[in-house]
């Protein structure tokens, strides 16, 4: 794999910075460095970056790190965020929704709440950007991405725009069919005419749900595993005794057995490795053997 840093690349408008900590970057507030972050200033800005970049080189995609768990030998490549060119958000007399793929699904459910468009409430429960809820299907208290997606807009590796129709992304649970070299920029999603004030209650009941069944503010990085067809992840967990169980400085939350703490001084083996233990003990167990939700990256 080609270093990164040996790369010539052409003037670019964003920010651009070499052997950066990407613990900031993530809820886990975790993590080893990575060698190059890149800020575009816009999909242009970004475009130009990609076509200069070679192929070999891995990138990482940063939204808001609420399911990211970096590990502590860092990241050999290229991390990229999309900052406030990609979080636009444009709502029509038709209810479509447009929206930059850095916008952060809580202030488009809430823009499209004061607009009185309705669909898209179930966002509020989701704690990451639009471009995480296209890569994952996400979806939250009874609503999914795929339930209001029209279309989306991205870039490939070499710069060039695709777009997206729904039979093109393939959603499924917790999962798109498009390409992981796609870096989403832009979707567009179909909401329908809705009261505000209605809305507004629903996603404030939403809110008042995750904040007293899970453990929102500490060091978490979201659902830890993905809920195995016909269970729920946190039961598994539960039953195999790991309720408030700690190692390291990680820890599996007592109010939520799907979520694990990373506790003052915790590292990313810590976390990974509590992670491990508990899908070998709940696969003895039970013969499931739990998928990752969160997204591991980097070098032990």
């Amino acid at each position: 794999m080609m270093d990164v840093t040996t790369v010539s690349l052409p003037p670019l408008r964003g920010s651009l910075a070499y052997h950066v900590s990407l613990a900031p970057y993530s809820w886990f507030r975790v993590g080893g460095p990575a060698d190059l972050l890149f800020l575009p200033e816009d999909e242009d800005d970004l475009a130009l970056f990609l076509k200069a970049l070679p192929t070999n080189i891995p990138l990482l995609i940063l939204g808001l790190g609420s399911n990211l768990l970096v590990r502590d030998g860092g990241f050999r490549g290229a991390a990229i965020k999309l900052g406030k060119g990609f979080q636009s958000i444009a709502i029509d007399k038709h209810q479509l929704v447009t929206v930059g793929a850095g916008a952060a699904d809580v202030k488009v459910a809430r823009a499209a709440a004061e607009a009185g468009v309705a669909g898209l409430a179930f966002l509020r429960g989701i704690p990451g950007t639009i471009g995480g809820a296209l890569r994952m299907n996400g979806g939250a208290y009874g609503g999914e991405t795929k339930d209001v997606f029209v279309s989306a807009r991205g870039l490939d590796r070499g710069g060039n725009v695709h777009r997206f129709d729904a039979a093109a992304m393939g959603f499924s649970y917790r999962h798109c069919a498009v390409p992981d070299g796609i870096i989403f920029t832009e979707a567009v999603f179909q909401g329908r005419k809705g009261d505000s004030a209605a809305i507004l209650a629903e996603m404030n009941a939403i809110t008042e749900a995750r904040s007293t069944t899970q453990p929102v503010n500490t060091r978490t990085g979201g659902s830890t595993f993905r809920n195995p067809q016909g269970y729920k992840a946190w039961e598994l967990v539960d039953r195999a005794g790991f309720r408030g169980f700690k190692k390291g400085g990680a820890e599996v939350s007592s109010l939520h057995t799907n979520f694990l703490i990373a506790h003052e001084g915790a590292k990313a083996s810590d976390i990974e490795s509590l992670g491990e233990e508990i899908r070998s003990r709940v696969l003895e167990q039970s013969g499931i053997l739990l998928e990752w939700e969160i997204k591991r990256v980097g070098e032990p």
